[in-house]
Order: structure tokens, then C-alpha cells, then sequence
């Protein structure tokens, strides 16, 4: 047999495998071995420590009648030729001859020992980068799969998914990156790391990368929101009433978050500054447009603000993206209105008051739903105004067809000034030409006289 105290010494000493670990694997792998020469035979390998040696054992059962011979072996037999003190019904380890087992063993304990060189290794590369999830991690680009870009960051690669990648960058083979480390997951063909560069917490990883008032834990990050490669919001507030946390994030001139929009590609960032009432958050975040007031449904984590019609557009932003980020860091739903369009809403509410059964507190309810008119009253689901009113569909019925006799009657009241005016003029029109035909004839009896 193969003395393995040498090979197992130096493969725990060079790859930091243990020893039980390899042991137990060469004695396992050993076993499978003689099985597939030997038949399914219940056996068994020991490691001697003394020699160096693996011996295989075959255990069979003492009995006074052998009636399988591959399980079992008579007590005679067993007392002469390996324990005279063995008694019926004894599990007997036999050692099975090994002269031929000596390249079968040596076969075996090279491949046992590349795959737990493997494994280790695999375990040393996952224990290194679990520790190191949501950092940000550098690593220069390898080449690319279908989209996505695999990155080589020294001891094993990682992948930037295709849908983790800023739409506007492009990277090439060579390329030095810098991207957050969202996910490690422990698979059979080892580590699979995967990178993130539109995730919000990169951006908050990179702040904090660029300003030490964040690092020592003076300033913190409340909340990020991101249209990846266009444009983010970072709310942060300050444990420290001397040090303004919108300002450290800026930095002199516009320093620090300069940085951070470089490596972002000149993803513009909005630094806000968190406050625990959410009128005043929403407020901030709605930055830099400029809000009249607010109306809060705390309940609803819904938020209705009103601003001045210039400031409209600002509010909403291109593609709404201003509202659309502010309603996500905040986790509230946000309505933005003009004052002109307020004003409507509250004459509507006050007609909804008017409808039967309804009072401010159902009018509120409503309004969750977006029904701020006598029109979107009675266009409303009937099903969804009976759950939200708790009424029966009768209840409903009526409260739709007042909404819809108001809603009409407004419609003509509006519609009737208008065709008024349009038709002022054209009654007007015979009186004009009467008047013409007056003085045509005026002129006639003139000229005869």
C-alpha cells in the first residue's frame, strides 16, 4: 500500500486543507473503489496512522450456519482465523487482502486530493468576498458573455449582468472597473459573484468612499433613488448639529459629489437633506422645484402637494422622473398639482359633499382611488365604491346617478354660457341689416326729391 502520511502532510500543509477532512474523503473514495471491483460488500477503510496505510475491512455477521456467504462467516471460522473470542451475531471486520490495492490507492488519493484542493479553494475564495458583499470592489474587464461582462478581480472572475449595467457605458476587453458586490452564492462549480454598478447602494458605497463625515458615522445615508446613468437623489441627515450633511456631501465647490457623478458617468445626483416630518421630506425631496403646501394621508403613505404653476413642470420633472425618484426614496405615493388644479379639486369636493350619504370622510376615501370629481364619481367601478363605502349595491346606485345629475348639470350650466356667447353676435346680425336698409332707403327718398 501507498504511505499517504507524506502526501497528506504536505497537501495540509501547502493548501490549508485538514487533515480529518482529507482523511475521511480518501477513505470514502477508497471504499466506492473497492465496491466497484468488489460488489456491494459492506465495507469499510481505516487511515493507519502508524504505516501510512488505508486497510479495507469487509464486515460480516458471526452465525453457526452460514447461509449467505458474502454476509456472513461461521463462529468456527471466525474464531480461528481472526478473533477466538467472537460470539454469535458479532459484526466481524475482515481485512481484505490489499497486494493488488496499491494503484487502485494511488489512482484514488489523486483524485480525492484535486477535488478537495478544489473545494478549498473554492471555500477560501467564497469566505474571502461573503465577507466583502456591498462593498465596492475593483477588478479589470475580462471579456463578454452575452451581454454580460466578466471581471477579473484577481482570485476568481465576477459578473456584471447585462441588467445590472448603466445603458449608457460601454466597457472593452482591458478596461479598469469599479462596480458593487450584490450577491455571492455558494454553488457546485464554485463561487458565483455577481456586480452591480445600477443598484442605489453603489451610489450610497461611493459616498461614503468620498466623504469621512459618513465613514465616522456623523453623517448618515436615510435613502437613495436612481434612474441608473441619469440621474439619482441621496437624502442623508447629521448626527452632529455643527456639521450641515447636504454640505459635507457637496463638498467645497462641489468636490465630493463631484466624484462620485465621475465615476457614475455624469449621472446627475440631488444630495436632500432627511426629515422625520413628512411634509418637510417631501418638500426636500422634491428639490429644487418649490411647494405651496401639502396634504398627508399618513395612513396611506400618500402624499398630494400643491405648487405654484410655474413650478409645475419642475415638481414632475422630464418623463416625470423628479416625482417618480422623490415618491421612492420616500416609499410614499406622491400627487403633484398646480394651485389652479387645488382649487378645482376642492369645489368638487365640496359638490361630492352634496351627494347623498357621502361626508369628508368618505370624500377623503374616495380620493385615494383618484376620484376628485362628480365625473370620475360616476364613472367609478360599483364594486370598488361599495367595498370602499361599505355600502349595498342599491346605496351605490343612487350615489352614481346623483353623481351623474350633477356631473350633467354642470356640463350644460358650462356648455350653455359658451353657446350664448357664440350666438350673441348672429342675433345681432338682422338688426344690423335692417339698420343698413334704413339708411339706403333714407338716401333713395333723397336723391328723388
Amino acid at each position: 500500500m501507498v504511505d499517504m502520511n507524506r502526501v497528506i502532510d504536505q497537501v495540509v500543509r501547502e493548501k490549508g486543507i485538514e487533515r480529518e477532512v482529507l482523511i475521511d474523503a480518501l477513505e470514502q473514495a477508497l471504499v466506492t473503489a473497492a465496491r466497484k471491483k468488489m460488489g456491494n460488500r459492506n465495507l469499510e477503510a481505516h487511515f493507519d496512522e502508524a504505516t501510512g496505510n488505508i486497510n479495507i475491512y469487509e464486515y460480516m455477521t458471526v452465525m453457526d450456519e452460514v447461509e449467505d456467504s458474502y454476509t456472513q462467516i461461521g463462529l468456527d471460522e471466525a474464531r480461528e482465523k481472526y478473533d477466538p473470542d467472537c460470539e454469535v451475531g458479532d459484526e466481524l471486520g475482515i481485512p481484505v487482502d490489499s497486494s493488488d490495492w496499491s494503484r487502485i490507492t494511488a489512482q484514488v488519493a489523486k483524485q480525492v486530493i484535486i477535488q478537495k484542493v478544489r473545494e478549498a479553494e473554492r471555500d477560501i475564495i467564497y469566505t474571502e468576498f461573503i465577507d466583502r458583499k456591498g462593498e465596492v470592489i475593483n477588478g479589470i474587464v475580462q471579456r463578454v458573455e452575452k451581454g454580460d461582462i466578466i471581471v477579473n478581480l484577481g482570485r476568481t472572475d465576477a459578473s456584471l449582468p447585462y441588467s445590472e449595467q448603466i445603458r449608457s457605458e460601454n466597457y472593452r476587453q482591458g478596461d479598469r472597473i469599479r462596480a458593487l458586490l450584490l450577491k455571492v452564492q455558494k454553488e457546485s462549480r464554485g463561487p458565483q459573484l455577481v456586480l452591480s454598478r445600477t443598484h442605489p447602494d453603489f451610489v450610497k458605497k461611493l459616498f461614503e468612499i468620498e466623504v469621512p463625515e459618513i465613514r465616522e458615522g456623523v453623517v448618515e445615508i436615510m435613502g437613495c433613488a436612481r434612474e441608473p446613468g441619469e440621474r439619482a437623489k441621496i437624502a442623508v441627515r447629521s448626527h452632529d448639529s455643527d456639521v450641515d450633511p447636504q454640505g459635507a456631501c457637496i463638498g467645497m465647490r462641489g468636490s465630493r459629489v463631484r466624484g462620485v457623478m465621475q465615476e457614475l458617468r455624469g449621472e446627475r445626483i440631488d444630495v436632500i437633506v432627511w426629515d422625520d416630518s413628512p411634509a418637510t421630506y417631501g418638500a426636500n425631496a422634491l428639490s429644487p422645484a418649490q411647494i405651496s403646501r401639502a396634504m398627508i394621508d399618513e395612513e396611506q403613505n400618500a402624499m398630494t402637494i400643491i405648487v405654484p404653476e410655474d413650478q409645475l413642470s419642475l415638481a414632475i420633472g422630464r418623463r416625470g422622473q423628479n416625482v417618480k425618484l422623490a415618491a421612492r426614496l420616500m416609499g410614499w405615493k406622491l400627487d403633484i398639482i398646480s394651485e389652479e388644479e387645488s382649487k378645482k379639486r376642492e369645489a368638487q369636493r365640496r359638490k361630492m359633499m352634496d351627494l347623498p350619504g357621502m361626508d369628508p370622510f368618505k370624500v377623503a376615501k374616495v380620493a385615494r382611488i383618484d376620484i376628485h370629481s362628480l365625473g370620475d364619481f360616476a364613472d367609478a367601478s360599483p364594486e370598488l365604491l361599495a367595498e370602499l363605502l361599505e355600502i349595498d349595491a342599491d346605496g351605490v346606485k343612487a350615489l352614481k346617478a346623483a353623481a351623474k345629475e350633477l356631473y350633467e348639470q354642470e356640463l350644460i350650466a358650462a356648455t350653455g354660457g359658451e353657446e350664448a356667447e357664440e350666438q350673441a353676435p348672429v342675433e345681432s346680425a338682422p338688426e344690423a341689416v335692417a339698420d343698413a336698409e334704413a339708411e339706403n332707403d333714407s338716401e333713395e327718398e333723397t336723391s328723388e326729391e
